[in-house]
This record gives C-alpha cells, structure tokens and sequence, in this order.
C-alpha cells in the first residue's frame, strides 16, 4: 500500500489525510506490540535461567538430535507466520501473539544456555547484529515503498529445502554447518523485506497484533542463525 497519492493536486484532500492516518495509526501499533513481544521474550528466559528450570530444559532438549530442535524452530514459525495473517478476531491475535513468544523462549534455551556457558557474549553480540540487521532492512522497505512480494515464492523455496537439509541431516547424521547458517540469516533477512512489505501495502488495519507476531517470528529467526554463527566461531 502506497502513502504517497498519485496526483499531488490531491495532497490536503480530507479522505487522503485521513487513510494516510489510520495507516500511520497501524503501523504504530504493530511496532509497539512487536517491541512487547520483545520485551516479553526477554522476561521469560530471564525467568527460566534465574530459576534454574533453563537448565533441566536445556538438558531434556539437548538429550535429543540438535537438529530436531532446529527443525521444530522453523516449523512454529512457519505456523506462526500462518496463523498471523489468518487470524480475524483480536483474541486469536493476542492468543497466536502470547502462544508463540513462550513457545519460542522454550525453543531457543538449549541455544542460549549453550552460548551462556560456552560462548561469552555471544548473545548480546548477536542481540546487536541482528537489532542492526532488522533496523536496516526496515529502512529500505519504508524508504524504497517498493514491492517486495516476490519474495513470497522465495521463501516458501528456501524454506522447504532448509527442512529437508534439517531431515537429511538428523537421517543420515551430517552437520549442515556455518554455511548453512550465513544462507539462513540470509532468508530471515529477506523475510523481514516481506513481512514489512506486506505489513505496509497489504495488513488489514485491525491485525496490528498478528502483524507483530509476523515481524517477531522472522527477527527470532535471524537471531537464532546469528547466534549459532557466533558460537561456530569459538
């Protein structure tokens, strides 16, 4: 969805000032909610490693093929970014929103326990880059207003081959390695072009929290490969 009207004659037109409002309006939303379901992410692990129920995860998860626990990282996200575009009601936004920031906290303990223990400062480095990563590409899609849709089909591709290199990996025992990660960080940054493409030409206005959720899914992606970048270089 464009903001700029097509003929400038137009500019102070009531109608006009009043879309580009109720867009702008969305689009704060989305960002706040995306920022609480940071926020929230955050005050969970916080929770389960002061407890010390992060490391009874961690080891349950850990008990089982690395590559399991990568491969259900990318199918709740995969859901999650389903269930962000075809909730209607609000209630089922916020229940898809909260549903999938505690299942995705649960998802990245072995990950950050790993990091926590064996790779000092990691997280916050690749808290960094990907905060970084995420403010730069939503600058070139509000700044371009271009039309990243043909994504859509990418991703869906890339998705797809990145399940069935998980599934090889955990059948046939090999390690996908750093370079499967770069690729990864890679898909999630071009995730994070669709989603706010999408966000801006095609949301309905009521879905600011399912919009969240769609963001929240690709960053946690791009943070996930990030950081098992970082903990491949120690």
């Amino acid at each position: 969805m464009s903001f700029e009207p097509s003929d400038s004659r137009n500019l102070n037109a009531p109608g006009i000032r009043i879309g580009e409002d109720t867009r702008a309006a969305f689009l704060t939303r989305t960002y706040v909610h995306l920022f609480g379901a940071i926020i929230a992410f955050v005050a969970i692990e916080v929770a389960l490693f002061s407890s010390g129920l992060a490391e009874t995860i961690a080891r349950a998860m850990l008990g089982v093929s690395w590559l399991l626990v990568l491969g259900g990282f990318m199918v709740v996200s995969w859901i999650a970014s389903r269930a962000a575009f075809s909730a209607t009601s609000m209630a089922a936004q916020y229940a898809a929103l909260g549903a999938f920031v505690f299942a995705e906290a649960l998802i990245f303990v072995p990950l950050l326990y790993i990091a926590n223990h064996y790779a000092p400062g990691a997280i916050e480095s690749a808290a960094t880059v990907t905060l970084i990563g995420f403010a730069g590409l939503t600058a070139v899609a509000f700044l371009s207003r271009k039309d990243f849709s043909f994504l859509g089909g990418l991703l869906k591709w890339g998705m797809v081959l990145a399940l069935v290199a998980i599934v090889g990996g955990v059948l046939f025992g090999f390690n996908l390695g750093t370079w499967f990660s770069v690729g990864m960080v890679g898909l999630a940054g071009a995730a994070i072009l669709y989603d706010t493409s999408n966000i801006l030409r095609n949301f309905p206005e009521d879905r600011h929290v399912g919009a969240a959720l769609q963001l929240f899914s690709s960053v946690a992606l791009m943070f996930w490969y990030v950081l098992n970048l970082f903990l491949s270089r120690r």
